[in-house]
């Protein structure tokens, strides 16, 4: 799997790179948006967004949002206790469309497979989506913690299979990170592609998705909040 590159074109769970690989190439992609397209920026200009086309090896395009964040928003460490540990659990806390998410295989302490169910707008059907989460933090200062998340196909493996939740199945590839700044902020950025399968085309999701990736950051901010200072928030 020396070969392997991020995309949306799923892999077994027999094939999937190593640990080391997988951190690496997310990183390159997180990089690379340095070069991307400026898009538009939401939600008071707090979140910026880029994108480029798709390109040798794509499945689709790629899609990507920025945005800084004070003390006061959520620290570092209270970051990544949300979205580097449990994090799809916690997604499902403050993003409306997913129902239900089930840990498939947890092959390390921070590799494991995970089924999203999204219910999703009358006509359009549910999605299942089934990835790979790997999880890093680099405690050297400035610390940065990175998620990376590729596609899985578990239909050839019946024990894995049956604990995937029956929809029409989309996929999505993705690196996340969060980073510390000197400025005392923290930079929170995620480069991700996708497509929802089925019968949307997918100049639809490309148009859509700058927006809907943005809407994720307050979101996460007004849930992250409303757990702040709970005597429950042990995260």
């Amino acid at each position: 799997m020396s070969d392997y590159k991020l995309t949306i074109t799923p892999i077994k769970p027999d094939e999937i790179p190593p640990e080391e690989t997988i951190l690496a190439l997310g990183q390159e992609v997180l990089e690379s948006t340095s070069t991307w397209k400026q898009g538009k920026s939401y939600h008071n200009h707090t979140v910026k967004t880029l994108s480029r086309p798709k390109g040798p090896g794509d499945g689709a395009s790629w899609h990507c949002r920025l945005s800084e964040h004070k003390p006061e928003d959520a620290t570092f460490d209270e970051f990544w206790s949300k979205v580097g540990v449990n994090k799809a659990e916690n997604e499902m806390k403050f993003i409306g469309d997913i129902k239900k998410v089930t840990l498939i295989k947890q092959i390390s302490p921070t590799m494991s497979i995970w089924s999203m169910y999204y219910h999703l707008p009358p006509p359009i059907s549910a999605r299942t989506f089934t990835v790979l989460q790997v999880t890093h933090l680099y405690e050297a200062s400035p610390r940065s913690g990175i998620i990376v998340s590729i596609p899985v196909d578990v239909t050839h493996d019946p024990e894995l299979a049956k604990l995937e939740e029956k929809a029409v199945k989309g996929r999505y590839v993705a690196a996340e990170r969060f980073r510390e700044l000197e400025n005392g902020n923290v930079e929170w950025i995620v480069a991700t592609s996708s497509t929802p399968g089925g019968m949307i085309p997918q100049f639809i999701t490309d148009k859509s998705m700058p927006s809907k990736i943005s809407d994720d950051v307050p979101h996460f901010l007004h849930w992250f909040h409303t757990v702040r200072d709970s005597p429950t928030n042990t995260n």
